[in-house]
């Protein structure tokens, strides 16, 4: 990487936003591809907006913003690529923006799920980069970005390599900006992450409330423990250890066990667990699911690669995911409107699953993220 790169970031939503606006604003030299000429003309006209936490709005200017990849060709090769874009779309970025890199240039991941091992399988494993999003944003409207929570970036590798100077490069760089922190087990950060999602922003897109309020219910927090127990036995047989959400939570522990599972109420280690969702539900009380507003926006939710990623490597490896594929079927019933959000909804899943009617055999997965050059849409970019 140069040692002044130029950056290419790539979808300008809520996450993206702020991190093209911070970038720059430490001085980086940042171009951005939308994908939305809305966005674009907004930008171009006030520059990247943004609302911090504390309520105070600021601008920032960017070297340049295009609609489309292919409109950057006659303006030289990029240093770093980061990818700000819904997992949905990852394939197909990656083939647009890939002819516009230098050689060696970094990739760095910042979607939800498992994005790495999908991407290197579109360009290697050698450019790719993770970096987890710690904080929270949403776009407020064009152009006009609002962070919602506090938080840095963990960037890793899949693989980490000794001495690995590109990335502690990459990491000084966007450490300018935003705090950032290599970690050597980027797979425990990540399946952590994705846990938290599989169980909130699914549960909340189905359930159609904030956290706060679906978590005051003991089914739905039963919910989440059954989604967790699945999701760690996946992880096990991928030789995953989950790391520690905010250094403190371990869902491997909170996940519900066979013991646990033996008692309906009056265990006090199932008590416990309870007490710690209802407390995580208390502290993100007005939390809204991302997947819920993509829904209410008519975008394609990531939900074939959060519960549905579970669901596909646990029939890998014979591990049966009854109610992960279960929120992934009624999540594609709610985008075809063959039903509609509600806690009653999510009471029905609850009984079927009591009941053992959600059944254990492994039919066939969710598919699989399509290929860049298999693809044979144009570019459609779902910002973060």
């Amino acid at each position: 990487m140069a040692s002044e790169p130029k950056i290419l970031l790539v979808g300008c939503g809520g996450i993206g936003g702020i991190t093209a606006a911070q970038l720059a604003r430490a001085g980086g030299d940042v171009t951005v591809v939308t994908g939305n000429p809305e966005i674009s003309r907004a930008i171009a006209t006030h520059g990247v907006r943004i609302r911090d936490l504390d309520g105070k709005e600021w601008s920032q200017r960017l070297s340049q913003t295009a609609v489309k990849a292919s409109d950057l060709f006659s303006h030289g090769r990029y240093d770093l690529c980061m990818v700000a874009t819904k997992l949905t779309t990852l394939g197909e970025v990656l083939g647009e923006v890939r002819p516009l890199l230098s050689d060696g240039a970094p990739i760095v991941c910042m979607q939800n799920g498992l994005p790495e091992s999908h991407a290197a399988s579109i360009v290697g494993a050698d450019p790719v980069v993770g970096c987890v999003v710690g904080f929270g944003a949403t776009l407020v409207e064009p152009g006009f970005s609002q962070r919602t929570s506090p938080g840095g970036f963990q960037v890793g590798r899949l693989l980490p390599r000794t001495n690995d100077v590109e990335l502690i490069r990459l990491a000084d760089l966007l450490g300018r900006a935003i705090p950032t922190k290599i970690v050597d087990d980027l797979s425990g950060v990540r399946w952590s992450k994705l846990a938290i999602n599989c169980a909130t922003s699914t549960l909340g897109a189905i359930g159609g409330d904030t956290l706060g309020r679906l978590l005051s219910h003991r089914f739905v927090r039963r919910l989440v423990l059954e989604v967790w127990r699945e999701l760690c036995a996946v992880a096990d047989c991928e030789g995953v250890r989950l790391a520690k959400v905010a250094g403190t939570i371990d869902i491997t522990k909170l996940a519900l066990s066979d013991d646990d599972k033996r008692h309906s109420l009056g265990s006090l280690p199932l008590f416990l667990k309870h007490s710690i969702l209802l407390g995580i539900g208390l502290k993100f009380r007005r939390m809204r699911s991302s997947m819920a507003v993509a829904i209410e926006r008519g975008r394609k939710p990531e939900i074939d690669w959060l519960n549905g990623e579970i669901v596909r490597r646990g029939a890998q490896h014979g591990v049966s995911t009854p109610l992960n594929r279960e929120l992934v079927t009624l999540v594609h019933d709610l985008v075809a409107k063959r039903t509609k959000p509600g806690l009653e909804t999510l009471y029905g899943v609850y009984l079927r699953l009591t009941n053992g009617q959600l059944g254990t055999t492994m039919s066939a997965a969710p598919p699989v993220l399509q290929r860049a050059d298999d693809a044979n849409t144009s570019l459609r970019i779902e910002p973060r």
